[in-house]
């Protein structure tokens, strides 16, 4: 029996590590090399939306942004994020109101940075992303 629970308890504790670092993996790769950033003012800035915007040119839906910028977090709970589909994690924050979620989405909260880091995401673009996930939280 105690072998059994071994296995198991092995089992988890590597699945555990394999979530975590494909975590960890998929920060790094968003985060990116100092020297791929493009500031405001740069050459490559002037591009940048363009290339970041839905296939039609526009604004990219809650959706999209989720897939592209938030999953990231959201997906996994990572640093205390609640979870997509969590309705009881969404279910206090969303009982604050939308305003609230909104600027906090916007501004930053706790672990969570100003527009989780989607530097080149729209104020518009995180509000649909923030309505997406709770949308499909509740």
């Amino acid at each position: 029996m105690k072998s059994i629970v071994g296995i198991v308890a092995a089992l988890a504790l590597g699945a555990a590590a394999a979530v975590a670092q494909s975590v960890d993996e998929q920060i790094a790769e968003r985060l990116g090399a100092p020297d791929s950033v493009c500031m405001q003012g740069d050459e490559c800035a002037a591009a940048a939306p363009a290339a970041t915007a839905s296939a039609g040119g526009g604004t990219r839906s809650g959706e999209e942004v989720y897939n592209g910028a938030c999953g990231t977090c959201h997906a996994a709970g990572v640093a205390g994020a609640p979870k997509f589909g969590d309705a009881a994690a969404w279910s206090s924050r969303i009982a604050k109101g939308m305003e609230t979620l909104y600027s906090n989405a916007i501004n930053g909260i706790n672990a969570m940075p100003a527009k989780g880091l989607c530097a080149d995401c729209s104020d518009e673009e995180i509000q649909a992303a923030v309505d997406y996930m709770a949308e499909n939280s509740q």
